[in-house]
């Protein structure tokens, strides 16, 4: 392991340190409210946020890649966290978020840091749109104090009920809500240095207190709420909950590698320093195997409190050490306080939180793409929200891939005649009988009938085949296999094949794959395979 925090402080400064308490101090006040509101979301409370954003925030710091990476929960989870406790209780929630962090860690020591960089834009947009979509949904109740009874987990089922329950709409709760959510907005744009968040929450909790208003507080919904950091504790679990919680655990890596991944670039355009993928996910695999140690939700890197903490001038992964130890500190000294926060006050906090994660203007940048690029934003978009976050993962990727190939199949093709030849003088070099074709474009299996089908379009049988590849710039087995198979054909019908320019990674690939490649002559270069074909007997020139 090599974290940044070890490669910062060799050349640790006072005046750095200075600075980095100071963000700390900061982003802990940003992230009070936004860790009790997604612990609420989630399904659990508002403690296992706090306690998340202590534990996981300070080992994200601690053993992460990236100088200023903020870590706790995010919005991003909410909907796999509330999922797995409803099917699993809470003990499944912490075994799959322990399970988590062992593939994060696993992730990060073999090198797949780099490879989640390349999970395509509609996909990325559409589930967290999704998830945006159903963290607002969950908050109308708390918002409107609706007195709905146990309002289903399905979406439609959810608006259904909600519109069932909209005669019991408290107003006083509404007036809550609506003041914190305009308080929060007024503040963004008149004094966004402030903390916003944070002083909606107080000055809502001070109205609920001393005007009596009828509104659901924290402490009625939670009124066992711990004010302490729990001990680490190992649940007792079974391999049949193993098996259980597994997909449940490979969406939550998933989820927290990317986004711990993409904070990590934004905060990189931000400050001009390089963050290391592989540290990075091993970070947060730790902070993720702790988090659930300390019965915590999963935690990742996030994004709008690691732009906070670059903001407020944080120089070092000890702003984020610090910004855990400030909020451990709010817990430990004023954690009776949070049994007075109104609950829609944190509703109205979630839908701010929701409305940001919902890229609605890159949402509509999508949808003016290609119609392959609308299909897989939509059907991962619709799936999150109406199926789930999961299947949404597995079937956008899975489509993703697909369009890839199709797209990259199309750009594979084999040039004959003058194509195949930088200089047309070239062509009256060849020997009599001599035919040269160039493949263009990957030899995958996704272009692999394709290019059996060129190959066979040669027409009549010429004596021999001259075939350069060094504009191929891969080659999987299916590519080895048309190959042998157009090869097998030519040499039925009486032409000799010779292979020539072939890039480093296409000669390896034969070379390992077929190393007698039967009835197919390699040479390194186009003039070697005429000189050889010059000669009958086929010996080198």
């Amino acid at each position: 392991m090599n974290p940044k925090l070890l490669t910062t402080l060799q050349t640790y400064s006072p005046e750095q340190f200075r600075g980095d308490v100071l963000a700390g101090l900061t982003v802990a006040i940003v992230a009070l409210p936004l860790a009790m509101a997604l612990g609420i979301a989630s399904g659990a409370s508002p403690d296992k946020g706090l306690v998340t954003a202590i534990v996981a925030g300070f080992l994200i710091s601690a053993l992460g890649g990236s100088r200023v990476q903020v870590g706790g929960p995010t919005g991003a989870f909410v909907v796999v966290i509330a999922n797995v406790i409803a099917t699993h209780g809470y003990a499944g929630l912490v075994l799959a978020t322990a399970l988590a962090g062992i593939f994060l860690v696993i992730a990060g020591y073999a090198g797949l840091g780099k490879l989640m960089r390349y999970v395509p834009m509609p996909v990325v947009t559409g589930f967290t749109a999704g998830i945006a979509v159903i963290i607002a949904s969950s908050q109308i109740g708390d918002f409107l104090g609706l007195d709905a009874g146990k309002v289903p987990a399905e979406f439609l089922a959810k608006w259904s009920a909600y519109a069932g329950a909209i005669g019991t709409t408290s107003w006083p709760t509404l007036l809550v809500g609506a003041v914190t959510l305009a308080l929060i907005l007024v503040l963004r744009k008149t004094s966004p240095k402030l903390p916003g968040y944070l002083i909606a929450i107080i000055v809502a909790s001070l109205a609920v207190a001393f005007l009596h208003l009828p509104v659901e507080t924290v402490g009625m919904r939670f009124p066992d709420m711990p004010t302490s950091l729990p001990a680490p504790h190992i649940p007792a679990f079974t391999l049949q909950m193993v098996q259980d919680v597994l997909p449940s655990a490979f969406t939550i890596a998933f989820l927290a590698g990317i986004e711990a991944l993409l904070s990590a670039v934004v905060a990189d355009g931000m400050t001009g320093y390089k963050h290391r993928p592989g540290q990075e996910l091993i970070g947060q695999g730790f902070a993720n195997l702790a988090s659930a140690l300390f019965g915590g939700l999963p935690a990742t890197g996030a994004i709008a409190r690691t732009a906070t903490n670059i903001r407020a001038g944080a120089q070092t992964p000890v702003a984020g050490i610090c910004h855990a130890f400030f909020l451990l500190a709010i817990l430990l000294l004023a954690g009776s306080l949070i049994a007075y926060v109104p609950m829609p006050a944190l509703a109205a906090i979630l839908l701010l939180v929701a409305w940001g994660m919902s890229e609605i203007d890159r949402f509509r940048m999508l949808l003016r793409m290609d119609a392959g690029e609308r299909a897989l934003l939509l059907l991962t978009f619709g799936l999150t929200v109406l199926v789930d976050l999961t299947v949404a993962i597995g079937v956008g990727v899975t489509l993703a891939s697909l369009l890839f190939m199709a797209r990259m199949s199309e750009s594979t093709g084999v040039l004959g005649d003058d194509a195949s030849l930088e200089d047309p003088g070239q062509r009256s070099a060849l020997p009599e009988g001599v035919e040269v074709f160039r493949i263009s474009g990957p030899m995958f299996f996704g272009v692999a009938g394709d290019m059996l089908d060129a190959l066979n379009r040669i027409g009549s049988a010429p004596r021999a085949i001259i075939l350069r590849l060094d504009r191929v710039p891969y080659m999987d087995s299916s590519g080895v296999n048309v190959l042998q198979t157009f090869v097998h054909q030519a040499n039925s019908r009486g032409t000799r094949v010779v292979l020539c320019d072939m890039p480093r990674q296409v000669w390896a690939t034969l070379a390992r794959t077929s190393p007698r490649f039967a009835g197919a002559e390699r040479v390194k270069t186009l003039r070697a395979a005429i000189a050889r074909l010059d000669r009958p007997d086929g010996e080198p020139a």
